[in-house]
């Protein structure tokens, strides 16, 4: 068995499509095909559903691909392992993130880029949280960001990072310009431009609203945080976005930011990772820059308006 013939059964796990697939692989479709035979054959059992087309891993198939994804997890962390005692950290570090705490990465990014200079990072940011979890069980990525206020997946451990604080963002056209906060009452009687109700960060608004018997009511949904700005922006519609998202933008110019109370809702965002032993050594060294960071105190500073 090579871990070649592994990685393209999992590659086929994960595209669902043979030559999507052996395209990920960088390999032909035939070798793919060829390699996976040899693997059913040297196991002894079908893993692949096969027709006209690709119709599925057969119940074999998918206990093997757990197995499979466990075993280029422990080989890869195994090379990283060697490398970072040999000559340093080195290769690539994978981070997870739900979107409304993608603007808050780059305080993590940063500081783990100039203690481990050798290693490069790859950032996903429109992952839900399930999608975060899915992949840390999957080992295609080393650690994720996301909330912490619901029951989490065994296997898995955490470090908080801050509490996610919200901000009415309007113009200051609005008549709320001598404010210095707003109720959730003031936000929902404006005309709202919101995340979609798919996202945990809407339905983290929609819980608050619910428990002053509010029900928010927006003309325009979106997947991006960066567009409720674009949107603010215009002069037709008012936001609630989360207070981390202000480093990224600041508040720009024609526009306000208020804290939202009445109530001061607060959601835990942390730091998420296998607790597999002896895990990825990427996670370990990120969760060790995570502890020097001091995330909250930045975040919950409000930067002034422009």
């Amino acid at each position: 068995m090579l871990f070649r013939q592994l990685e393209y059964l999992v590659a086929l796990a994960r595209e669902r499509h043979f030559a999507r697939a052996a395209q990920s692989c960088h390999v032909s479709q035939p070798a793919l095909s060829e390699a996976i035979r040899k693997l059913e054959d040297e196991l002894d059992v079908p893993l692949v559903r096969r027709g006209r087309k690709y119709e599925g891993l057969t119940p074999e198939g998918e206990r093997i691909v757990v197995w499979a994804q466990r075993i280029i997890a422990d080989r890869d962390a195994l090379r990283d392992e060697v490398g970072a005692l040999r000559s340093g950290l080195n290769g690539r570090l994978r981070i997870g993130s739900i979107p409304t705490a993608s603007g808050a990465v780059s305080l993590l990014t940063g500081p783990f880029c100039t203690a481990h200079p050798l290693v490069t990072v790859d950032v996903l940011t429109d992952l839900q949280s399930v999608d975060v979890f899915r992949l840390l069980q999957n080992f295609e990525i080393d650690a994720g960001i996301t909330y912490l206020h619901k029951e989490l997946p065994e296997g898995v451990q955490t470090l908080p990072l801050y509490e996610e604080r919200y901000v009415l963002l309007t113009t200051v056209a609005e008549g709320l310009t001598h404010r210095r906060s707003a109720t959730w009452a003031d936000a929902s009687r404006l005309p709202l431009c919101l995340l979609t109700g798919s996202m945990q960060g809407r339905r983290v608004l929609d819980e608050v609203f619910a428990s002053v018997g509010l029900t928010p009511s927006p003309r325009i949904e979106t997947d991006s945080v960066g567009a409720l700005f674009a949107h603010v922006r215009t002069g037709q519609w008012a936001s609630v976005v989360p207070q981390a998202w202000l480093h990224v933008f600041g508040v720009p110019h024609g526009m306000q930011a208020l804290p939202l109370i009445d109530p001061s809702a607060a959601v835990p965002v942390g730091l998420v990772w296998s607790a597999r032993e002896p895990g990825s050594v990427m996670a370990r060294a990120l969760v060790e820059v995570a502890r020097h960071e001091d995330l909250a105190t930045t975040l919950d500073r409000l930067p002034d308006a422009r």
